[in-house]
């Protein structure tokens, strides 16, 4: 019979898992501090720990610390109820197995029970973490939907390690966010962050910008510069949009993967680099691999340990919470005391597309704060920015836009298929275009990426027109 522990300063929580855990076959013993909890473990050795994260005295972070010096076998599932980031991510990386969000089912409890016990009989789990402060960066990843628990224990397991990440993902999700994390609770922490975004530098200045280059080697070369790979010897880069770069920059970075060597532009000089990589996307890149235009060497290089990060439209569980944290944000950037806000206008919130994912929910909130002055953001404060009708199903909205496009089709044959053949396309490709930019807030680059189409070709697109 597998000994549980049960951790939790209520003890009406204690007595209530107790009952239901024994009902199941478990030999369960209860604490209701840390310190009882510490003995309990070195007297019983059980085979699970589930744990409250907040407790006075000795929370539970600091007990899992002990444990898991003490008996790193002992499987831990951190329980609280309250979404706290950071503290998930935390106990992931110190070797908790699983967190879980108060209230919680009693059928999901019992599968991630025994999912540990059969991890720890497996010896899958066995890893030394060393010890590290909370995260506290300015920015924060929020959200306690189940898929973002899951991508906090990802980060916790894959931190620690030194495998490249990608990081997939809609732009406006925190892939960003999710890379700083990465590199906060990592063995490289103390060492240097660089992050670049691929898509936001020229190819011919994106070489140079990460591998430096000597004097002399173009014109306007007149000292040696030294690249990002060199600067952030020992640390952690993060290329954003790598899908972006190109098939040249594609060969040179992969020699780098391959045997932590490179060149600088008009070098001969093979220099040595230690760096850990993390890339992120918003492109498919096996896609691109099939279509030759993304090196299929390189993608396995740089796809060793792969995090999805979900639209906000598929988290909408989370948007509640997004939304305090921004209002909170821009509480101190503002100086308001906003303290929420109207049931009616979350409502509205989680029914929108958010074709701009995170990025643009926070937008929303700024604006409705710069024009609200009441206690609670109501759909008065929200009237500067337009909100989009319900999402429809997936499905219905797609055989709308076919049934749409057909009905055009037809008519162009039936009154003269020329001039309706060109003034069809014509009007799609302008309200396209024009849409693409309202959603990126007339961002030309990111509208372009959301068309499928180069910058230079969106520009064109809007002399034309």
């Amino acid at each position: 019979m597998n000994k549980i522990l049960v951790v939790d300063d209520q003890k009406t929580v204690c007595y209530s898992l107790q009952r239901f855990l024994g009902s199941e076959g478990y030999n369960v013993f209860t604490a209701v501090s840390g310190e009882e909890a510490l003995k309990i473990v070195n007297d019983e050795i059980p085979a699970l720990v589930i744990m409250d994260v907040r407790m006075p005295e000795m929370d539970g972070i600091e007990v899992l610390e002990k444990i898991k010096k003490s008996h790193p076998k002992i499987q831990v599932i951190m329980m609280t109820a309250f979404s706290t980031t950071e503290k998930a991510i935390h106990a992931m990386k110190l070797g908790a197995y699983d967190y879980i969000i108060k209230p919680f089912d009693n059928d999901e409890l019992l599968i991630r029970i025994k999912d540990a016990i059969k991890t720890r009989e497996l010896m899958k789990e066995v890893v030394a973490f060393d010890n590290s402060e909370d995260y506290t960066g300015s920015e924060k990843i929020v959200g306690k939907s189940p898929v973002m628990l899951g991508i906090y224990k990802q980060i916790g397991k894959a931190a620690p390690a030194n495998a490249a990440v990608l990081i997939k993902g809609e732009s406006g999700t925190g892939k960003e966010l999710i890379a700083r994390a990465l590199y906060h609770y990592s063995n490289r922490s103390t060492k240097p962050f660089l992050a670049i975004n691929c898509s936001a530098i020229p190819e011919h200045l994106l070489e140079s910008e990460l591998f430096g280059y000597e004097k002399g080697a173009f014109t306007g070369a007149d000292f040696r510069r030294i690249g990002k790979f060199e600067q952030c010897n020992s640390g952690t880069i993060f290329l954003d949009e790598i899908g972006d770069m190109s098939l040249a920059l594609q060969a040179k970075l992969l020699r780098v993967l391959q045997d932590g060597t490179f060149q600088r532009l008009g070098g001969a000089e093979d220099i040595k680099t230690d760096v850990r990589l993390i890339t992120a996307t918003n492109k498919d890149l096996e896609h691109m691999v099939k279509n030759n235009t993304f090196r299929e060497d390189l993608y396995y290089r740089i796809n060793v340990v792969t995090i999805d990060v979900p639209p906000l439209r598929e988290r909408k569980e989370d948007i509640k919470e997004l939304v305090q944290y921004f209002i909170q944000k821009y509480n101190k950037k503002l100086g308001k005391q906003a303290k929420g806000i109207t049931s009616e206008t979350l409502k509205k919130l989680e029914e929108q597309r958010w074709h701009g994912n995170v990025r643009e929910l926070e937008n929303v909130i700024q604006k409705a704060m710069v024009f609200c002055s009441s206690d609670y953001l109501s759909a008065e404060c929200c009237k500067e920015f337009s909100l989009q009708p319900k999402i429809e199903p997936e499905a219905d909205r797609c055989i709308t836009v076919k049934d749409a496009i057909q009905s055009l089709v037809d008519l162009s044959f039936r009154e003269g298929c020329h001039e309706m053949f060109q003034d069809m396309v014509g009007t799609l490709e302008i309200s396209m275009v024009k849409r693409a930019l309202e959603l990126t807030k007339g961002n030309q680059v990111q509208a372009a990426k959301l068309l499928g189409i180069s910058r230079n070709t969106l520009r064109k697109k809007l002399e034309e027109n």
